[in-house]
């Protein structure tokens, strides 16, 4: 589903990816792991159209979306959230889920301000969706709360649910178990794994915690100053000197 080639990107002298070479199957729930600094929100940055690759393409789908707005790969059904939180914490919990909506909407300026019946019937339909997908992550007795009352945990998932509302058929989750406890951890981990199984939703993980990534991926990539260092199947990862020796800085693989 996704194809990366030859990705190089450069910030002044820094080399931050140096012809970076990964792919991602279908329905799978892959990771983007390595230390701080190795490049990983880089390359979600570049895949999503945040920046402009300097060298390589990205392909999505057998097209090639790198150079394109971050809006237009949405469209295509790639969607994402931030290693720190983007919510409108003024808004309601189900606000935020109709934002996500945008994207979607079909409606022009002029039917809009008239207020015609296929505008009425666009937001009927945002709506439902938005309760729906509130429903599937738990979060529908909280649709009129504000999103900044919610706590972490919960505001994690939200965000989720606001890519969720693109309908993207491929998800770029940076880092979505930062700061959340070991439960919350664990419930986070069972949420991806059905949107994965039920609909269908591809998965690329950028993620520190190495047991929620050992627990729920079909296939990882190891970056390490910048560059690719491993590649293969969780149990793989774990046995590889050179990511025992750049990342989990252990001679005994992680349960």
């Amino acid at each position: 589903m996704l194809d990366i080639r030859n990705i190089t990107k450069v910030f002044g002298g820094l080399r931050a990816l140096d012809d970076v070479s990964f792919s991602v199957p279908a329905q799978s729930v892959s990771a983007l792991i390595g230390p701080n600094g190795a490049g990983k929100t880089t390359m979600m940055n570049i895949i999503s159209g945040m920046f402009p690759p300097d060298e390589g393409s990205v392909s999505f789908n057998q097209d090639v979306i790198s150079g394109l707005a971050p809006a237009a790969i949405a469209r295509r059904g790639l969607s994402r959230t931030f290693q720190h939180l983007e919510l409108f914490g003024e808004m309601t919990v189900l606000e935020n889920v109709l934002v996500g909506r945008y994207i979607k909407s079909r409606s022009g300026f002029v039917a809009s301000g008239l207020r015609l019946p296929s505008v009425r019937a666009e937001e009927k339909e945002n709506r439902e969706r938005s309760l729906d997908i509130l429903a599937s992550i738990g979060l529908a007795e909280k649709r009129e709360e504000r999103a900044a009352n919610l706590p972490l945990g919960e505001q994690r998932i939200l965000e989720i649910g606001r890519a969720l509302a693109t309908e993207p058929t491929l998800l770029l989750l940076d880092e979505p178990a930062a700061g959340l406890n070991i439960r919350e951890t664990r419930d986070l981990g069972e949420m991806i794994v059905r949107l994965n199984a039920d609909r269908g939703i591809t998965i690329l993980l950028v993620e520190h915690d190495m047991d929620l990534v050992m627990r729920i991926s079909t296939a990882i990539t190891v970056l390490n100053f910048g560059q690719k260092i491993a590649s293969g199947k969780p149990s793989d990862i774990q046995r590889n000197p050179d990511v025992i020796a750049a990342y989990l800085g252990d001679e005994e693989p992680p349960c």
